[in-house]
């Protein structure tokens, strides 16, 4: 089995989170557990039909996942693993920025005399 693609997941992420909504929906999970989408939309000012539409984009980015209940209702849990995937990837892209941006303030304290004074 082929390890997964580290960026693919981080991208599919961001992109779930770039919507208001989503994240309204993934805070709502996060506060009160699984859900159908009419929990969900009892608790958000959001209609039933936008959130299906929404918890389709999150299960396909693996943020949820669907779970049969009673009567043919489904409920929607969170899935932490694709958010440490994206966690990392900014952790490492923060490794990567941190040294450069270090050593140009330095250069520029260097050059300038020192750090600016706050007057």
């Amino acid at each position: 089995m082929q390890p997964p693609d580290t960026e693919a997941i981080a991208e599919q992420v961001f992109g779930a989170l770039a919507d208001p909504s989503r994240r309204a929906i993934l805070a709502a999970l996060a506060a009160r557990g699984p859900a159908t989408a009419t929990d969900l939309a009892e608790r958000l000012p959001i209609t039933r039909q936008a959130i299906a539409k929404h918890l389709a984009l999150l299960t396909e980015a693996g943020l949820v996942t669907a779970e049969p209940g009673e009567r043919r209702r489904v409920r929607y849990r969170l899935r932490s693993a694709p958010m440490r995937v994206a966690q990392q990837f900014l952790a490492a892209l923060a490794r990567d920025w941190d040294g450069p941006l270090d050593a140009l303030k330095n250069h520029l304290d260097r050059t300038v005399g020192g750090p600016a004074d706050e007057t």
